[in-house]
């Protein structure tokens, strides 16, 4: 199952016409938080407090198709396609109507407090 995250484009996520670069990788971030969120029932805060849990990129490789611009409707879909207890592996695209503008595979890593390797419970793991 796929999650949606809607978004608009603003002026200052515009350089020369088009959204830049670097704008789609926060753009998915934000969709990661709240996929995140929704599933979880959980703030990101929350889950750092409660359960000593912290999702941070891996690897992230991002392919650039075709460009958004100012007042853009978007739509980051994220998909997961692989997850173990210690590591999430998504698919996230960047799209406008039905046309992918932008490509991401992502790796997350499970982490505690300290940077050390830290596993999902059985039930997190099933909710995400």
């Amino acid at each position: 199952k796929s999650h949606i995250y809607k978004l608009k484009v603003f002026i200052e996520d515009v350089d020369f016409g088009r959204v830049y670069y670097s704008r789609y990788l926060q753009y998915i971030e934000r969709a990661r938080s709240e996929l995140i969120h929704e599933r979880f029932g959980l703030t990101l805060t929350q889950l750092m407090n409660e359960h000593d849990i912290m999702f941070v990129v891996r690897s992230c490789s991002i392919k650039y198709l075709k460009f958004a611009v100012f007042e853009d409707k978007l739509n980051i879909e994220t998909k997961v396609q692989k997850k173990t207890n210690v590591r999430l592996n998504l698919l996230q695209e960047v799209k406008r109507g039905g046309e992918v503008l932008v490509s991401a595979e992502v790796e997350l890593a499970v982490i505690d407090r300290s940077g050390s390797i830290k596993k999902l419970t059985q039930e997190l793991l099933e909710k995400i």
